[in-house]
């Protein structure tokens, strides 16, 4: 079917809605070349960072054990998170017609909520791995066993790609008839859901509480692990010790603050309180800086 680019701009008939168009940067005129580059070599960063570390953990057999396994993993999961979103980006950053079709923007956001609920899940799983390795160390091949690694690690990806097709699925059964410009550089829930053509209250309160449970859920299983790791480390006796134990812990506790830091600042509140340039600009520390942040600050401390 051959599409009239007037048509995307003004789209009136619900019949005609086949694509949508990013405006992402266009608002920032030739200033999108500088961002084409610093963008470009962030995702170079991003992808060296991530392949790297899955490379060297799987030759390297001092690095088989579960916090590395985890880490692995999570490399994995960055890398296909930022891959969803990074390349199509910089190509609207040197497009004058930056257009995604229907099918395109429901795939980008299924594969980016399903990466990005993976992510939050593996953290929470990693906090775990802390607890059982500082709490119960005598213990910690039995709680940590391989199985039980991989059991999780799948259990991570099961959930997090459940999450994503409910919400896509939530966004996406909506009626589009115009306009279909989204204010932002990819397919998220809050810019496209509110271009749709009728109420959308239930579909957000379920959306709302599926980002409450993605993100709370984790968040608050790694707090209540830290708690007992804490516990653990103000009873170590020698100032080493302590310190020993919590540099293990120092570089997984950064990137969850990263993380769901921003990520809660988007997602847990109403898309009808969406803001732009705002949440545009948060959005790219928790797609960009912290996918970033993982390889640099885990290799780096290890």
């Amino acid at each position: 079917m051959t599409i009239n680019i007037g048509e995307q701009v003004n789209q009136t008939d619900f019949s005609s809605v086949t694509a949508f168009l990013l405006l992402g940067f266009s608002n920032f005129g030739e200033i999108q070349l500088v961002f084409f580059a610093v963008f470009l070599c962030l995702y170079l960063i991003i992808l060296s960072g991530n392949i790297t570390i899955f490379t060297v953990i799987n030759l390297d057999h001092s690095l088989h054990i579960p916090m590395y396994f985890f880490l692995g993993i999570l490399s994995i999961s960055e890398t296909g998170y930022t891959f969803v979103i990074l390349p199509k980006m910089l190509i609207n950053l040197l497009s004058l017609l930056r257009t995604i079709s229907f099918v395109n923007c429901d795939t980008q956001m299924f594969f980016f909520l399903g990466f990005a609920v993976t992510n939050c899940m593996l953290l929470g799983v990693m906090g775990y791995d802390r607890y059982a390795a500082i709490c119960h160390p005598l213990r910690y091949s039995i709680l940590m066993s391989w199985q039980l690694c991989g059991e999780l690690a799948a259990t991570c990806a099961v959930i997090g790609f459940l999450f994503s097709l409910i919400g896509s699925l939530l966004v996406f059964q909506l009626p589009f008839c115009g306009p279909n410009e989204i204010n932002h550089y990819f397919c998220d829930i809050s810019p496209v859901i509110q271009l749709a053509c009728t109420d959308t209250y239930i579909n957000e309160v379920v959306i709302f509480i599926g980002g409450i449970l993605a993100l709370m859920v984790p968040l608050t299983f790694i707090c209540i692990s830290y708690g007992f790791i804490a516990r653990t480390i103000l009873r170590i006796p020698s100032a080493e010790g302590k310190r020993k134990a919590f540099s293990t812990c120092a570089s997984h506790l950064t990137v969850v603050i990263v993380h769901y830091g921003c990520a809660s600042f988007v997602y847990l509140r109403p898309s009808s309180k969406y803001s732009s340039n705002k949440d545009r600009l948060v959005t790219v520390t928790y797609t960009v800086v912290t996918p970033l942040l993982n390889p640099l600050v885990y290799s780096l401390r290890n």
